[in-house]
């Protein structure tokens, strides 16, 4: 939101006051309170008929600082800011000497000299980052009288946010359902990440206005309306690092099961389908090779005017127990959209009603309109007897042999209504989607056990990473839409989202045959896969002979991928790093790659740059080094950009110089016994290099084997201390080795 109309004036109505200087400072070992007035203080009388500020300063954790600043502490919004789930207490120390006064947590410090006019430094390993300078903090009133609380950060010279780079744009964190081509976003995380290795969270749940670089260019600025504000800054200096220290606080994402990494086929939305379809959809699928792992059932499982009741339509699905265990025979997990709207028509409704579950307008009247579904109502999830109430009608459905849940929806959230626990409407309107998702993830968590529970969720906000997976939303079939969704999944990515998904073909309208076989390359290099449309089918044989060829080669392409993924998925899980990686967490020291979002590297070691053209043209950049096209052999030295003609049954899909990926032998499954007869893949490997891989067990965060290599002259020496098979690949040539084999020489020429 802009409050001023150039760098003078301020726009018509608006007032607004800055910190001007402390007038005094209270420390105890772990933080500090600043009282800074908003002029500068020349005599007693100065104390009189102006504001206040107080600046409150800890560390809830190594290496992060939080500021929060208040104007009038009795007229702060309710509810607090996101759940902090690795505060640490006496993270910080604070240090003073004579008028400077610091908090230091890690290598991160907040340096604020008392005696001069108002400033704050933040500082990582004694380098300045970003600075609260003469605007730095303070409050401004609307032409409405509105009160907002104001901060501004200093932008160094050539700093940029991404993705990918915001400088210069407008950005309102409030929770939409506007589909993926709008200015409008289902997931809303009021983060940002600096190319000057640090990060900022404004712990606000409710809506956040940035201005980055557009209002002031030197300054983001961020307010929120309220008469309090906190923000944290995280230290890194790498992104990795301050990813690494966001989830750390907010939550790490959990870590989904290994056969989620398979194919997802789903029904479509508005199609018409019953038992006939879906089982002519996966005996086809079976029929032409390709590997299925889930099938999906969207909202028309239920009786149109009934969502969500959460009752098999008996038109359609008349024996859905039998049904169920039908596909479980071949192989196959299930999947149900559900969303957390109850429609007057529902089952549920008049129980919900009367037992209070649902949520209420201010004057006691039932909330309800007709957008989506006929007089619907919402679930109100503070209320712990309705969040029972809901999920034990899921659990019913766990029973009868669905393993997850869509969990769509959950972004048109009123605020002129009154939550169960007092919470306030604002900030709900933002949060509703987190105690949505959690209530779900934590029945299949218990349900299915640690490990087995996943979600395809497409509202978020910040800790929403710990309810893996998230989808994109509703995106065009198109090619632009394509590249819109990586660029959104990114920037999910650096949002502290582990795994993403999107729907391939694009949902809104029917891709072209070119399309369809392009996102399926994508979909297939993405943390998790599906098929998903919304009036159209997502059968690959919809779209020709040659989609059904891309598709199941790199359906089992995924699979044998699968022991290099689920590593990745372990970073995620361990580490708040992302399975689809923006390439500047990679490459934080080349500023080639800061703006870069239509490409990305998925995992530690492979390069994707996903063809988003009819004519199969590709323009890609890459890093320093001789990198390694896994589909063709083909070698690219870098850095330089490099443009390429692909047919459909490549891309540019590169491996990283010195790398070695684990290769599954089965490629019919996502989960197989990845140790046994694995192929380890190895590519540009310098003499002198060593690299660990790491074969993951598939489940949890365990080892199955490890194998060391280590390049001498012209000779690869690999020790392991797996008991099974191995094979190894290096230019070409493939070397065996029998069960037992726990070290050997191979020749590189």
């Amino acid at each position: 939101m802009k409050f001023t109309d150039g760098y003078w004036l301020m726009r018509p109505g608006v007032t607004n006051r800055y910190a001007a200087e402390v007038a005094d400072v209270r420390t105890v070992s772990d933080r500090f309170t600043l009282w800074a007035p908003l002029r500068r203080v020349t005599n007693r009388a100065d104390t009189l008929n102006s504001p206040l500020l107080t600046v409150d300063c800890h560390s809830p954790a190594e290496g992060v600082i939080s500021v929060r600043f208040t104007h009038h502490a009795g007229s702060v919004r309710p509810g607090g800011g996101f759940e902090l789930v690795g505060r640490t207490d006496g993270a910080g120390k604070v240090v003073r000497d004579g008028s400077v006064v610091e908090l230091r947590s890690g290598e991160l410090t907040l340096r604020v000299d008392t005696a001069g006019p108002w400033r704050a430094d933040f500082l990582s390993g004694g380098e300045l980052i970003t600075s609260l300078g003469e605007r730095g903090l303070g409050f401004a009133v609307d032409a409405g009288g509105r009160h907002h609380m104001v901060a501004q950060l200093a932008l160094g010279v050539g700093e940029r946010f991404t993705p990918f780079v915001k400088n210069g744009q407008t950005v309102d964190i409030w929770q939409a359902d506007g589909g993926t081509s709008s200015e409008q976003a289902y997931k809303n995380v009021p983060f940002h990440l600096s190319s000057r290795g640090y990060g900022v969270l404004v712990n606000h749940p409710g809506r956040v206005s940035y201005e980055v670089a557009s209002e002031a260019v030197g300054q983001v600025q961020f307010s929120v309306e309220d008469q309090s504000m906190e923000f944290l800054v995280f230290q890194g200096p790498t992104p990795k690092e301050v990813l690494s220290r966001y989830t750390g606080l907010l939550g790490r994402p959990a870590l989904p099961p290994a056969w989620a990494l398979g194919l997802w086929l789903s029904t479509s939305f508005t199609t018409d389908y019953d038992e006939a379809t879906v089982t002519r959809f996966t005996r086809g699928m079976a029929e032409r090779g390709i590997p299925l792992s889930v099938f999906h059932f969207d909202c028309f499982w239920m009786r149109g005017y009934h969502w969500s009741d959460f009752v098999w339509d008996p038109a359609t699905f008349p024996d859905p127990a039998g049904m169920l265990a039908r596909l479980k025979e071949q192989g196959l997990k299930l999947c149900v959209w559900i969303n957390p709207y109850i429609a007057q028509r529902s089952e549920l409704f008049e129980e919900g009603l009367r037992e209070g579950y649902l949520v209420r307008r201010t004057d006691g009247t039932l909330w309800q309109w007709d957008l989506w579904q006929p007089g619907m109502a919402l679930v109100d999830f503070t209320n712990p007897a309705a969040t029972a109430w809901f999920t034990e009608r899921l659990r019913r459905l766990l029973h009868q042999g669905v393993d997850c849940f869509k969990t769509d929806f959950g972004e048109r959230i009123p605020t002129d209504v009154v939550w169960h626990d007092g919470s306030d409407p604002e900030q709900m309107h933002n949060l509703y989607t987190q105690r949505y998702n959690e209530a779900v993830f934590e029945l299949l968590r218990t349900e299915r056990g640690e490990g087995e529970a996943v979600l395809f969720a497409r509202s978020a906000t910040a800790g929403g990473q710990q309810f893996p997976v998230h989808w994109g939303g509703d995106c065009e079939s198109t090619f632009t839409a394509m590249a819109d969704s990586l660029r959104g999944g990114l920037s999910l990515g650096l949002s502290g989202f582990g795994f993403w998904s999107h729907d391939i073909g694009g949902f809104e309208g029917t891709p072209t045959e070119a399309l369809f076989k392009r996102w399926v390359q994508f979909g297939l290099l993405s943390s998790h896969s599906r098929l998903h449309g919304s009036k159209s089918y997502r059968v690959p044989w919809d779209y020709g002979e040659e989609a059904v060829e891309v598709t199941r080669a790199f359906t089992r392409l995924k699979h044998r991928l699968a022991p290099y993924l689920q590593r990745a998925a372990q970073q995620a899980h361990l580490h708040g790093t992302p399975v689809m990686r923006a390439m500047l967490l990679e490459f934080p020291r080349d500023p080639a790659v800061t703006g870069l979002d239509r490409q990305y590297m998925l995992g530690d070691d492979l390069l994707v740059a996903p063809v988003f053209t009819e004519t199969g043209d590709v323009e890609y950049y890459v890093p320093e080094g001789t990198w390694t096209n896994v589909l063709t052999g083909d070698e690219v030295t870098g850095p330089r950009w490099v443009r390429e003609q692909h047919g459909f049954d490549t891309l540019p899909l590169l491996a990283r110089p010195d790398s070695v990926l684990p290769l599954a032998a089965d490629d019919t499954r996502p989960v197989s016994d990845w140790a046994d007869g694995v192929t380890l893949l190895v590519h540009a490997f310098a003499d002198g290099t060593s690299r660990e891989v790491a074969v993951p067990e598939t489940t949890g965060t365990g080892t199955a084997a490890r194998f060391t290599l280590h390049r001498r002259g012209d000779r690869l020496h690999v020790t392991t201390d797996s008991a099974k098979p191995w094979h190894l690949r290096h230019a070409g040539r493939a070397h065996a080795f029998p069960a037992g084999t726990a070290e050997a020489e191979i020749p590189l020429r």
